[in-house]
This record gives C-alpha cells, sequence and structure tokens, in this order.
C-alpha cells in the first residue's frame, strides 16, 4: 500500500532578475533554505529530483541533475532532472512523491531552477516556443502570447468575457503581491494601466503577460509518519495528479477549455476525497490572464464561461469565494518556468502552515496547486491540507 507523503521544509529565492547569481547560486540558495527549515542534514536526503526546462539555452549548462548533487555537496547521491515545459518542477514533484510513496526513499528534496534574463527577448521567446507544436505553430509564426491571444478571444466571443474582467486577473494578482517579499512586482496596477499597455497579440496586452525570470524553489518530502519528526507543522499531500492534452491548440475542438486540466483536477479530487467546495484557496497557471479565467473553470470552482465574472464579483480576492493566487502569481510574482511549480506548492504550504502574513487566508485547510506546461499539454495538480486525512 502507498504511503502518505507530507512536506516539512520549503525554500525559495526571490524571484526576479538576478544579474549577480547564476544557476548553481540559485539553486544553492533556495535548496539550503528548504534544508535548514526541515531541519535535517545532508546525510538525510536520498534523492534528489530537480525540474528545469530549458537551462541548456537559458544558462549554457545542461547536465542539471549532476548539478543539484555537486554544488549542494550531496555526492554521491542520485539526483534527476524533469523537463515539461512550465511544468517541470511539478513533474518532479510528482516524481518525488511515487519515490517516497514506493517506501524506497524516505527523504526527498524537490526542486527547480531557471535563469531566463541572460538572453535577449527574442532568444526566450524561440525557446519558450519549444513548448509548443514546433512543426505546425511556432515555424509559422504563432507564439505564446498569440495561443493564449486566441483562447481569450475564442472566451469573449462565446461567454461574453469582457477585456475589462480579463484585466482584473493582473490588478488582483499585483494587489497580492504587494505581500510576497519573494515576489518580483511590488507594483500597483489599475484596469486602466492594462487597457493602456503595449498592445502584444490582440487582445493581450503586455500587463496581462507573466515576465521573464530568474528564481529557485525546493522543498524537502517525507513519509507523512515520520513527519512530525521534522516539524510541528507538516503539510500533508492528499493528491498529486498530471494529465495531457494536445501539443498543438490547433488540434483541440474547444480552445477555451484545457482537458488535461479537467482530467487532472477531477482526479486529484477523487484521490483527497474532496470536491472543488473543499477547497479554500488555489494557486493557478496565470502566465496570461485569460488563463487564471479558464483555469478557474476548469478546475470547477465556477461552471464554464462564468470565470470573468467570477473575478469582476471579487470572489477571487484575498476574502473572497475562493482566493486565488494570493502569492501574486506568475503574473506578479514572477514566472522562472522551471520553478514555478513548486514556487506554487511553496505559497501553499505557507498559507496551511498560516505563515503568508498580509495575504494570510483565513482558516485555509486545503489548498490546489495548478502547473501547466505548454498551451495546457501537461497539467499537474496538487492538492495539500493541514490534515492527513
Amino acid at each position: 500500500m502507498a504511503r502518505d507523503v507530507a512536506i516539512v521544509g520549503v525554500g525559495m529565492t526571490k524571484f526576479g532578475e538576478h544579474w549577480d547569481k547564476g544557476l548553481r547560486e540559485l539553486i544553492m540558495e533556495a535548496g539550503i533554505k528548504s534544508v535548514e527549515d526541515a531541519g535535517i542534514s545532508g546525510k538525510d536526503i536520498e534523492l534528489i529530483i530537480g525540474g528545469s526546462m530549458s537551462s541548456g539555452i537559458f544558462a549554457g549548462q545542461d547536465h542539471t541533475g549532476a548539478l543539484f548533487t555537486d554544488y549542494l555537496g550531496l555526492n554521491p547521491i542520485p539526483s534527476i532532472r524533469t523537463e515539461a515545459a512550465c511544468a517541470s518542477s511539478s513533474v518532479a514533484l510528482s516524481t518525488g512523491i511515487m519515490a517516497v510513496q514506493s517506501g524506497r526513499y524516505n527523504c526527498v528534496v524537490i526542486g527547480g531552477v531557471e535563469k531566463m534574463t541572460d538572453v535577449y527577448s527574442n532568444m526566450a521567446t524561440t525557446t519558450l516556443a519549444g513548448a509548443m507544436d514546433r512543426d505546425n505553430e511556432a515555424n509559422f509564426g504563432l507564439t505564446f502570447p498569440g495561443v493564449y491571444a486566441l483562447m481569450a478571444k475564442r472566451h469573449m466571443h462565446q461567454y461574453g468575457t469582457t477585456r475589462e474582467q480579463i484585466a482584473m486577473v493582473a490588478v488582483k494578482n499585483h494587489e497580492n503581491a504587494m505581500h510576497n517579499p519573494n515576489a518580483q512586482f511590488h507594483r500597483k496596477i489599475t484596469v486602466d494601466d492594462v487597457l493602456k499597455s503595449p498592445l502584444v497579440s490582440d487582445p493581450l496586452r503586455l500587463l496581462d503577460c507573466s515576465p521573464i525570470a530568474d528564481g529557485a524553489s525546493s522543498l524537502v518530502i517525507v513519509p507523512a509518519e515520520k513527519a512530525k519528526q521534522y516539524t510541528d507543522t507538516p503539510i500533508y499531500i492528499r493528491a498529486s495528479s498530471q494529465a495531457s492534452d494536445t501539443l498543438g491548440l490547433y488540434r483541440r475542438p474547444d480552445i477555451t477549455t484545457v482537458n488535461a486540466n479537467v482530467v487532472a483536477s477531477r482526479n486529484a479530487y477523487k484521490q483527497a476525497g474532496m470536491t472543488p467546495k473543499d477547497i479554500h484557496f488555489a494557486e493557478v497557471h496565470d502566465c496570461f490572464t485569460i488563463n487564471e479565467i479558464i483555469a478557474t473553470e476548469d478546475l470547477g470552482f465556477v461552471k464554464k464561461g462564468d470565470g470573468g465574472r467570477f473575478v469582476q464579483s471579487g470572489e477571487t480576492q484575498l476574502g473572497g469565494k475562493i482566493p486565488i493566487n494570493t502569492s501574486g502569481g506568475l503574473k506578479a510574482k514572477g514566472h522562472p518556468v522551471g520553478a514555478t511549480g513548486v514556487a506554487q506548492v511553496i505559497e501553499a504550504v505557507e498559507q496551511l502552515r498560516g505563515n503568508a502574513g498580509g495575504r494570510q487566508v483565513s482558516g485555509a485547510e486545503n489548498g490546489l496547486t495548478h502547473n501547466v506546461g505548454g498551451s495546457g499539454s501537461t497539467v499537474v495538480v496538487h492538492i495539500l491540507s493541514r490534515n492527513r486525512k
């Protein structure tokens, strides 16, 4: 029988432009913080699994699995790199959960890292396009802003979602980021600011788009029965679910939904013995503002087509029915792609520990994280709880 798994330590860098730090410095900073938070030593760690999308192009360093162990002083333990575009570190966590559940490992460090700002923006755009269908989308000039612009246009046409409602996602997430010391942006914006920002791909504008960033995130997982040996506030992983969809947007029957969102979340609710009504907050993949709206629908928080109106109602804000992206989300916290999934989980851990400060969700017991690779070709959903069962 598979063992239950708990998180006992977390650590991350500030997300942003780190001109004075390379890939290895970011890894070391986040990794050491998580190990110290868990109160463990290097001799306790049995396995490292780290996510990174494209460190070879962004930072000139592949073979990052070896880099993790080497610069954390953990040779000769095994280390694995996972890659699933922007869901790379969530897949690392899923893999680590299975390693602990199996009984083979008792202490696993999970991480994610990306150093994106050392290349020109056109190189970053080209690299990120590798997460879509290169032959049939990127080679014809489609970019990720273009992909999500198509989704936004169709959502607006089909459900009456307004340009202002989409902009409200960015406004809310920037407001939340003001209370997150690790966020890239600490600047409030207005709907008018979003609508007047430079056009990127109609209808999406600059302030609808998450930024490129540098950063790393890390956490420590152990069997649930051992968790209180390390901390008085272990956070239990109640569900870990991954699903796939077509690599190309053009092959989907309905571009206002992501089927992998639906499948991964429904499987996660089943694993956890919960429904969407049991979730008290969620970190969702708002790489572009429209994606938060689509995600709230696909994850079952509102019915299809009501996502824009749900944002407008204020129910996704702190104090609302289901606070979304209390960390600031990818939009304002930043999006160093390989580090994003684990960073979402860290926000959930801080909320469930009651350590989120000015962005704390009152009485939070259960949280959900939703991480997307590509335009939804990989989706990973985790449900975390203060309670083991």
